[in-house]
């Protein structure tokens, strides 16, 4: 008897022991391996690109590049979700919209009507929007609340410059323009304010959307221009390809407003450097995802420095040739 009672106590004191250890491994959070600090949350960023074309490809790519160059790290630091419009001002809207419900940490517009777009959906839930390749933020009204960001706005007296130089002689340039994108009105203004120290005159054709584009290239082909020089529209950019082929055709030179441009056909610009615009916009980013500064501590940059790009092959097919004065001072656009 004294054998089962001291059994029955052992029992009671094993199943006893065994219950509170079960119980101290549910309650009591297992430390971290390496003794260190729970993994953080990473930042989520919401990027809208408002069509696929070279440069605004470079402004995302280089906007990546700063967030790095910052120090933050893509999968550890931060996740992004890329969108893209395709020229569509109803999808950028709706992407905005989609970053808004998801909470995002912060929205990144890339050119106008995708910051524009942005802007309008974080309003509400004062989400940080930073926004890249806009000419004219302030036109656009994007220049105060929880947004900033970078300018790329074009060189305009360099390009009639370089015109002037490779084509002593013209007398006209032709521009198409997006007439509802404040980018391009801004720009045309200024072009037909200035032409005239330079002896030109502008022959500006509005569009209103990509599909009118190639039928405003073939007006200012009729009007007898002498060039064309090309804006960072968007809806002009998107079918650049197909207008090069029709002033080849006629052999009228486009003068194109950065490298890519040049690479696809134009025979030259006085451009910016699209990669290290984004790359600015990253580095902005960086330091508003990290608390270091709001947007309203960081008054929105323009790149100033342009290069002189040219290619070489179009320029001969032209038959224009590079004047002494401009020797050492072009950038082959292949080698850009």
């Amino acid at each position: 008897m004294k054998k089962i009672r001291l059994f029955a106590a052992l029992l009671a004191l094993t199943l006893t022991l065994t219950a509170c250890g079960k119980e101290q491994e549910t309650t009591t959070p297992d430390a971290p391996e390496d003794g260190g600090d729970a993994q953080k949350e990473m930042y989520v960023i919401g990027i809208s690109q408002y069509g696929e074309h070279a440069s605004l490809d470079n402004c995302r790519e280089g906007f990546l590049q700063g967030l790095e160059q910052a120090g933050l790290v893509e999968g550890v630091d931060f996740t992004y979700d890329y969108q893209n419009a395709g020229f569509d001002d109803n999808i950028a809207t709706q992407i905005g919209q989609s970053f808004s419900a998801q909470d995002v940490d912060l929205m990144v517009g890339i050119a106008t009507n995708s910051a524009v777009a942005c802007f309008a959906a974080a309003e509400d839930k004062d989400i940080p929007v930073i926004f890249t390749a806009i000419t004219d933020p302030v036109q656009a009204k994007l220049d105060s609340g929880n947004i900033t960001g970078t300018s790329d706005k074009l060189p305009v007296e360099a390009q009639l410059d370089l015109i002037r130089q490779l084509q002593p002689n013209a007398k006209t340039i032709g521009i198409i323009y997006t007439t509802s994108e404040p980018n391009s009105v801004s720009t045309i203004e200024e072009y037909q304010e200035k032409a005239g120290d330079y002896g030109f005159t502008i022959d500006a054709v509005g569009v209103t959307s990509q599909a009118e584009v190639t039928q405003a290239a073939d007006t200012l082909i009729a009007h007898d221009v002498d060039c064309f020089s090309n804006l960072t529209d968007n809806n002009v950019v998107g079918v650049l390809a197909a207008i090069l082929e029709k002033t080849n055709e006629a052999g009228i030179p486009v003068y194109g407003s950065e490298v890519e441009q040049v690479k696809l056909g134009c025979v030259a610009s006085a451009g910016i450097d699209y990669v290290q615009l984004g790359i600015q916009t990253g580095l902005m980013a960086a330091k508003v995802l990290t608390g270091k500064a709001s947007c309203a501590d960081l008054p929105y940059e323009t790149i100033s420095e342009y290069s002189l790009y040219i290619n070489s092959q179009e320029l001969d097919a032209m038959g224009i040739s590079i004047p002494e004065a401009l020797a050492g001072k072009t950038v082959e656009a292949d080698a850009a």
